[in-house]
């Protein structure tokens, strides 16, 4: 593939692997990101700060720079452009339809409730009239989220249904964190959840890895926790992969990669969410590597440049990913990293603040101070792994009544 231009929508940190991978595959890189000062763009051909969601900007430059394929890794928000520039320039990729499907948490699920695929009951919502509702018919827990987020942004549990302040709350806080200003209210799913990581092409959806998860809990859900490979029953893993492929074909996406949560319920599973994107949070560019040894950013390349990827080499391993649950305060050192490195299955420890950065309780993906990931015979030896790791650390948080009197 030398000499051949893939444009790769976003140069953050969660795209550095995609645009890291491009490069040693011989392919020029076209990176796109309205942060100048992204990391990615420190190894890439071009760098074009533009929006990853300005379809007009994009499709012009994918045109100047006659691109051959189109990507982006761990974000929903681009895959709406990924679809307008693969159908301007009859490159591979999703349809427009499927982006909005798989982009609008209200319009998913709707396709999904046609297509007989197992969802939770919910409403779209767009007014306070409608929310109050929308309420009303719950007589127990609910979730109220923003139609069109991620990473846990703008997600609330209303555990009392006459609580009016936190019902009151729960819709302001959504409708801030959604960029339509479209919220979905829906039953609150009791169960374990997973996410099912998956490859399409050639017509078929290939499951390559369910993986188990760990939450913060209700109110807000944010994820603190995954490992590979999941440790539910063979039965169960079996009624997952099928509820997703139905889901898969649902909303029509045949091409590239895709994310799907999942809860396991009395009634079986039930759809949370779908993406077309590779999952975040080191899911599939660290765990799904190390358990199973399929490249799966590599897999989405080639399926984004018009090439088979090649899935038959396979490992059974163990991985987890472990992210440290700070509260409010200013990181005034941390110690004991050199040692904890050292511990045996270690294989990265990172943290996303740096000494003297401010730090807040944990509402959202990006509060979170940083991670260790592991890798083991097993996820439960990969999770032992992690948590020895953790101990070593020791983060030094000088909490606000005390850095407030300084």
């Amino acid at each position: 593939m030398v000499n051949k231009k893939i444009m790769i929508l976003g140069a953050s940190i969660l795209q550095l692997p995609a645009i890291l991978k491009s490069k040693s595959m011989g392919l020029q890189v076209i990176a796109v990101d309205m942060d100048k000062n992204a990391i990615g763009f420190k190894h890439s051909d071009v760098c074009l700060n533009i929006s990853t969601v300005d379809i007009p900007k994009v499709i012009q430059a994918a045109k100047e720079f006659e691109i051959n394929g189109i990507f982006t890794l761990a974000s929903d928000k681009p895959m709406r452009t990924v679809a307008a520039v693969s159908e301007e320039l009859n490159i591979i990729g999703i349809n427009r339809e499927t982006a909005i499907n798989v982009t609008n948490k209200a319009e998913m699920r709707k396709v999904l409730r046609e297509k007989d695929v197992p969802v939770p009951a919910f409403f779209k919502i767009e007014t306070w009239s409608e929310y109050i509702s929308a309420v009303k018919s719950f007589k127990n827990r609910f979730i109220v989220k923003p139609a069109d987020n991620s990473g846990s942004r703008g997600i609330f549990l209303i555990e009392d249904i006459n609580n009016k302040e936190n019902i009151a709350y729960a819709f302001n806080y959504s409708k801030e964190n959604s960029h339509s200003g479209e919220i979905v209210v829906e039953e609150f799913m009791n169960g374990r959840e997973v996410s099912v990581e998956t490859l399409s092409f050639d017509g078929n959806n290939h499951i390559i890895a369910i993986t188990d998860k760990v939450t913060t809990g209700p109110p807000k859900f944010v994820e603190m926790g995954h490992s590979i490979p999941s440790q539910l029953s063979n039965q169960t893993k079996a009624e997952i992969e099928k509820v997703v492929s139905e889901a898969l074909n649902a909303v029509g996406l045949t091409t590239g990669p895709s994310h799907t949560e999942v809860i396991i319920t009395e009634d079986g599973p039930k759809i949370v969410e779908l993406g077309a994107r590779l999952g975040g949070d080191n899911i599939t560019t660290h765990l799904v590597p190390l358990s199973t040894g399929v490249d799966m950013v590599r897999c989405c390349i080639e399926i984004a440049m018009g090439k088979k990827p090649f899935l038959n080499s396979r490992v059974e391993m163990g991985s987890a990913i472990q992210y440290f649950n700070q509260g409010e305060g200013i990181i005034r050192n941390i110690k004991g990293l050199d040692d904890a490195k050292k511990i045996p299955g270690v294989e990265e420890i990172y943290f996303m603040k740096n000494i003297n950065d401010k730090v807040v309780e944990i509402s959202s993906s990006v509060d979170r101070l940083g991670y260790v990931i592991a890798k083991a015979n097993t996820a439960t030896e990969a999770i032992d792994v992690c948590e020895k790791a953790r101990k070593r650390l020791y983060i030094d948080i000088q909490k606000p009544e005390i850095y407030e009197r300084t």
